[in-house]
């Protein structure tokens, strides 16, 4: 099995890369261009128990998953914890190549972040769909950068963490801003996304494959569009209101209202073309979603 390096905290994170002893036990931000890594990180895979926030301002090639990407000038990436990494390119000290952030999970913990940095789903984004800047918000990240930085190097105090999350926060909210100003800028891609995400699904139902294969994941159309999962999901909710695995039940139900008109297929005999091993799982959605229960639904439409 390929070897992965772990890092577990800030204090090995900066041994590993040869940098000096962190300022703070629980965040740190790195110049790239400080650091001589040399040849003996290129190809190696590297996971941690760190989030990271990235600014690449020049290309540098970094590959994470199976997807590789070249980042032009301002380009943000974000990993959580668990994720892999790996550089295919040697990082030579003096190259212009950007910082990265890297913070434990230790540091928000009982704030408001620490309760809500799973809503930020950029950090599920694969490489590829990277935020990409402009001067101005560039600027604007630097500078939430820059009072964190000017934080770390003082001396700690009781407000220290305090100052250090809401800024780190603030980075994060700029930055769902950005992204769906980035959404907003690619309507011509987001629009064929989303035809081939409607595509797809229709062909999923009239090839027989919810009753062959089951409900499509939201996993299945990533991968068929080559977006990640959390990419494509606020994509889609961006464009429409509703996140990819609400298209997908809101699908099923208005065909059960179709085939529910019907009155030789049975509301099991339904269920099971629609994908669902148990009927009642069918019945709840459809309830929760009319407020009709199939039965109350196929007797009110019959009447009418």
């Amino acid at each position: 099995m390929e070897e992965i390096i772990r890092v577990k905290s800030i204090s090995q994170l900066h041994e590993l890369m040869g940098a000096e002893k962190p300022a703070h036990p629980l965040i740190s931000i790195l110049d790239m261009a400080a650091l001589d890594l040399g040849k003996k990180w290129v190809g190696i895979k590297v996971t941690s128990d760190l989030y990271t926030i990235g600014l690449k301002d020049k290309e540098c090639g970094i590959e994470y998953g199976r997807n590789s990407y070249d980042f032009a000038e301002g380009a943000m990436f974000f990993t959580a914890p668990n994720q892999v990494v790996r550089s295919d390119e040697e990082q030579i000290a003096g190259e212009d190549c950007g910082w990265m952030l890297f913070f434990h999970p230790d540091l928000i913990r009982n704030t408001p972040l620490g309760k809500n940095i799973e809503h930020y789903h950029f950090f599920s984004y694969d490489v590829h769909e990277a935020l990409h800047l402009s001067a101005a918000e560039q600027k604007t990240i630097i500078e939430c950068r820059d009072l964190i930085q000017s934080e770390i190097t003082q001396r700690i105090d009781h407000h220290s963490r305090k100052v250090i999350v809401s800024s780190l926060e603030l980075i994060l909210n700029f930055c769902t801003r950005f992204y769906e100003r980035q959404f907003n800028t690619r309507s011509t891609a987001s629009n064929d996304i989303m035809s081939q995400f409607e595509s797809l699904l229709k062909d999923y139902y009239t090839s027989g494959k919810f009753a062959e294969n089951g409900i499509p994941s939201i996993e299945y159309f990533a991968g068929q569009v080559h977006l990640s999962q959390s990419y494509l999901s606020d994509l889609l909710k961006k464009e429409t209101g509703y996140a990819a695995k609400d298209h997908i039940n809101n699908f099923i139900v208005e065909k059960a209202k179709t085939l529910l008109l019907s009155e030789t297929d049975s509301i099991s005999e339904i269920a099971y073309q629609l994908g669902f091993n148990y009927p009642h799982y069918f019945s709840r959605l459809f309830k929760l979603r009319t407020g009709f229960s199939p039965q109350e639904y196929r007797l009110s439409s019959n009447k009418n």
